[in-house]
């Protein structure tokens, strides 16, 4: 029984790392313009739905299981990406250029059997990343482009 439960934690935690640590093609996501977001849809398959906000627009993709939301400024630009679903989304996909310094941390911090939340603060890059089973979810943003009155912690 115990094996067992450590043998699951094993793979939870390396499921959650080997989310962050998948290589597919890139799409500038996180930072890229308003065009990523329909580029990212077409990867993910997903269902596009858009919402504005007053210093913002939230674009909405679902796939059913998985659910990302991309926050574009009134600049153009997307300032935050935030996801949730049994599953981990393609992490490169969705932070683009940024993805390598994430995946680089990642790989630094991973414990075995220890690791369901990883952290990243820097000061142009914010990512949480946290899971377990049939529960994984996230939000990455960059400090520098989160629209003035925007509280990224209130992000719908």
């Amino acid at each position: 029984m115990i094996s067992k439960y450590l043998g699951d934690r094993l793979t939870l935690g390396s499921l959650l790392v080997s989310a962050i640590l998948v290589t597919t093609p890139a799409l500038a996501a996180l930072g890229g313009a308003t065009d990523s977001v329909s580029a990212d849809n077409a990867v993910l398959h997903g269902q596009l739905r858009s919402t504005p906000f007053v210093e913002y627009d939230q674009h909405q993709i679902s796939t059913g299981a998985l659910l990302v939301n991309e926050y574009v400024s009134r600049t153009g630009q997307v300032f935050a990406v935030t996801w949730q679903g049994p599953v981990p989304p393609n992490l490169q996909q969705l932070l683009g250029a940024y993805f390598g310094r994430v995946q680089s941390a990642a790989a630094a911090a991973h414990r075995p059997g220890m690791h369901h939340q990883f952290t990243l603060v820097q000061s142009d890059l914010v990512v949480i990343n946290t899971g377990h089973l049939r529960a994984f979810r996230g939000i990455a943003y960059l400090p520098a482009l989160v629209p003035q009155g925007v509280s990224v912690s209130q992000l719908p």
